[in-house]
């Protein structure tokens, strides 16, 4: 581009401000039609970005654009966009680092992983919640049940067999009769969706972009636009046509070999083997289908997917990583429609590829959603300690900074929300009844991401969420807390962003810049509302119940209502209290 074309870009500011006082901004991320003004020298010398072998080339100009510079030492560098790594090396990211994955993600993007997860959900919750997979065998576990089920089905029924680890269409095959089974192992096969939806004759795929911000508290994004990818040849149930991979299979890495495959450089035409989603969606409504409940399908099954693989993540997150803060994901989920539009999971990837169709506004938004923060130089500075026997070149070295702990009052309250045999919707809404500093510090970190969403969309917690914590392994509390913090504020957020304004505004007051330790002087008596199953099996007790917590907790205001700053009178500890520091002062 010349420097004319450039001068004529638009300037945009090189920091986004937090919408809460305290806190600090965020690096802006453009796409190619606009310019980022230059930060201080000293601040620029810090944008110092990690690169692999495996970074995008979009990754490696959108981030030109806000002036990183690429690095090759292991320490100073402040995001990286490269390979999985081992769990145990995620120990060695430095607080003001970011990586694009989560550790274990890996392993639940082999398909033998998603699978057993997916199976186990759908054991527990049955099948009309985890009804969108096809039924799949892993061998050589599952060779006997397999065989049964062959029996079963007859011999017109299809089976697809893939390797557990594969990607773009390798080793994957479509077969009919038991002699054709593989005898490598291990071995993923699953029954055939024969009957899909067609276009002009072929059958396709979707590939929809999902983005995890944090695991803890869950926050899963989709972004609006995904691709449309076609077999070039037109589709039949033959079973004389099973080994032609141009007409079963619709990856583009298979198809493209295909003299037939046809190319197509508009992302809004409805043309060629690969099509934008958008474009997806308007042919379909010219048809008469509601591609908003399709859409809506598509969702839910891309939030019940990733709530499958939560348990394994966030056990490593918690070995391995110091702070939420190192870590951000994004996923490809492959769909396929039948021909009743019912949508299917056909497979998740946690290294997606990016296509080139909607990949720069896409990782634009999606690098403005991470919340990229300027380290303190001594932060982005400090060379790693030791040597490491790590395979990564991320980092040479190990670090040992503890994390900070919460505080007791945050533990019992967390322990109170998490131990009740019977919670009902109207316990949990007291959750936003007084809220701690590091619930102030959660709700204001997803309200600036939602600032940042561009074309993403929130879907986990939504207004509409509060139906999928029942399918977590163990409850969370911050789950508990943004779910209901969306339920109360779905349809005024501004009332719930001035609330904590005026809280973390409060820090000033007490002699504090720190919104973590804002309110360290204050008390509460909070009335918890008894639930319903608990009020049928203790028919004696009060309709209301004190509970008086610990004495760093902040009363939060109503809208319109004031509260001093001053320390209040510190309550005797009551029977609850008491009892759950005694159960939770290990904790």
């Amino acid at each position: 581009m010349s420097l004319g074309a450039e001068d004529n870009r638009e300037e945009k500011p090189a920091l986004v401000p937090s919408l809460f006082p305290h806190i600090p901004p965020t690096l802006y991320f453009s796409t190619a039609n606009e310019r980022v003004e230059l930060l201080p020298v000293e601040q620029r010398r810090l944008l110092k970005w990690k690169m692999s072998t495996v970074t995008p080339n979009v990754v490696k100009h959108t981030i030109a654009r806000s002036h990183f510079k690429a690095t090759k030492k292991s320490h100073d560098w402040m995001g990286s966009w490269g390979h999985h790594m081992r769990s145990t090396c995620f120990k060695t990211l430095g607080e003001h680092q970011k990586l694009n994955h989560f550790p274990g993600t890996f392993q639940i993007g082999r398909k033998d992983r998603l699978w057993r997860n997916l199976s186990k959900m759908q054991v527990r919750f049955g099948k009309q919640e985890f009804s969108f997979f096809p039924r799949t065998f892993i061998l050589p576990h599952d060779i006997k049940l397999l065989r049964k089920a062959w029996e079963d089905s007859g011999s017109r029924q299809k089976w697809i067999v893939k390797p557990p680890a594969s990607a773009r269409g390798i080793g994957i095959q479509v077969i009919h009769r038991w002699s054709q089974m593989p005898r490598r192992r291990p071995l993923l096969v699953q029954k055939y969706l024969h009957k899909p939806y067609l276009i002009s004759g072929n059958k396709f795929d979707l590939r929809i972009y999902v983005y995890v911000t944090s695991f803890e508290p869950l926050r899963i994004y989709i972004f609006s636009d995904g691709l449309v990818r076609f077999a070039s040849c037109k589709y039949s149930s033959s079973m004389k046509t099973l080994s032609n991979k141009f007409m079963h299979l619709t990856n583009y890495s298979v198809n493209k070999k295909n003299s037939e495959y046809q190319t197509n450089s508009d992302d809004k035409a409805c043309q060629g083997h690969k099509w934008a989603l958008k474009a997806l969606w308007q042919y379909l409504s010219a048809r008469g289908v509601n591609t908003t409940q399709i859409w809506e399908k598509i969702k839910d099954i891309v939030i019940k997917t990733v709530i499958a693989s939560e348990p394994y993540v966030n056990s490593l997150l918690k070995m391995n990583v110091r702070t939420p803060y190192s870590c951000h994901e994004l996923f490809g989920f492959d769909i396929m429609l039948d021909e009743n539009l019912k949508p299917w999971l056909l497979s998740l990837h946690s290294n997606t590829a990016l296509d080139a169709s909607i990949k720069g506004q896409m990782i634009r938004d999606l690098l403005n959603l991470a919340g990229f923060r300027i380290p303190q130089k001594e932060d982005a500075t400090a060379p790693c300690s030791s040597p490491s026997s790590s395979s990564t070149s991320l980092c040479g070295g190990t670090r040992e900074k503890a994390k900070p702990d919460l505080s007791v009052d945050e533990k019992v309250k967390r322990a109170f929300y998490l131990t009740q045999r019977y919670p009902d919707q109207d316990f949990f809404s007291t959750v936003l009844d007084v809220l701690t500093p590091d619930d102030v510090r959660m709700l204001a970190a997803s309200e600036d991401e939602l600032e940042r969403l561009g074309e993403f969309e929130r879907i986990f917690p939504s207004a509409l969420s509060s139906r999928y914590l029942r399918f977590f392994e163990s409850p969370r509390y911050l789950n508990i807390l943004l779910d209901q913090w969306e339920r109360k504020y779905w349809n005024n957020r501004q009332r719930g962003i001035r609330l904590l304004r005026s809280l973390c505004e409060k820090g000033i007051h007490l002699g504090t810049d720190d919104p973590a330790h804002m309110w360290s002087q204050c008390t509460y008596t909070s009335r918890v509302v008894v639930s319903q199953q608990q009020q049928r099996s203790q028919k004696d007790n009060a309709d209301i119940r004190d509970v008086a917590l610990p004495s760093s907790l902040p009363v939060s205001p109503s809208p319109g209502s004031s509260v001093a700053s001053s320390a209040c009178a510190s309550p005797q500890p009551g029977f609850s209290q008491s009892l759950l520091l005694q159960q939770f002062a290990s904790l």
